[in-house]
């Protein structure tokens, strides 16, 4: 017994290997009776419906709704699955509000008078505040001469607040810019059929919009 442990003793590598090969064997063993190895499936996600798509002038729509202002300084076209409310902050902000998304489209209006440069700053602020969670910021410049509307889009790719955001202006007179947001938790991969279709309805109000002044 003394020579045995003294053996062990002088060579431990002897005695993990004799270890590793039992463990080793114990585990060919199981797998062999088992058949099958479980191997942990990619996590899934609830498919969203995303509903058709037809679209109203944004002044028509007001009209309609009986709303306590009627004269915006710009229209666009809006979706039928979109509410409008007006909000109190100041004069011609709406939310464009989606029930089957619990998502709102935030938009501010703001006269330019001499402060094109402050207003664009601040548009920018508001993009670059989720650049921290965002993988990358892709930007799309617009243009529309004959409407004298011109602008950016934002894409805000990853795990933002916001998906997607953008301003337009006529230089002199107008501005609005407006950002995406669904009223959860953000993640990209879960909800891309909603940011996709939001990304559609805020292209098309790029696209159609005017100034009514």
């Amino acid at each position: 017994m003394d020579f045995e442990l003294k053996n062990s003793i002088r060579n431990p590598k002897s005695v993990i290997r004799s270890f590793e090969f039992a463990i080793l064997g114990v585990l060919l063993f199981a797998c062999v009776a088992c058949g099958n190895v479980s191997v942990p499936k990619p996590r899934g996600y609830f498919r969203i419906a995303v509903p058709d798509t037809s679209y109203v002038d944004f002044q028509s729509s007001i009209l309609n709704h009986q709303s306590p202002i009627t004269n915006y300084p710009y229209t666009f076209d809006l979706s039928r699955n979109a509410v409008v409310h007006p909000r109190s902050e100041e004069p011609y902000w709406i939310d464009i509000y989606y029930p089957a998304f619990d998502a709102t489209i935030h938009c501010s209006y703001k006269p330019v008078r001499h402060n094109l440069r402050e207003l664009t700053n601040d548009a920018l602020d508001f993009v670059y505040r989720n650049a921290s969670f965002a993988n990358a910021i892709p930007e799309s410049g617009y243009e529309h001469p004959e409407a004298d509307v011109y602008g950016v889009l934002f894409d805000l790719e990853g795990n933002t607040a916001s998906s997607c955001q953008f301003f337009v202006t006529d230089s002199t007179q107008h501005f609005f810019r407006a950002s995406v947001y669904c009223n959860c938790l953000p993640n990209a991969d879960s909800l891309a059929p909603v940011y996709d279709y939001l990304r559609t309805d805020v292209i098309r109000m790029v696209e159609s919009f005017e100034w009514t002044r």
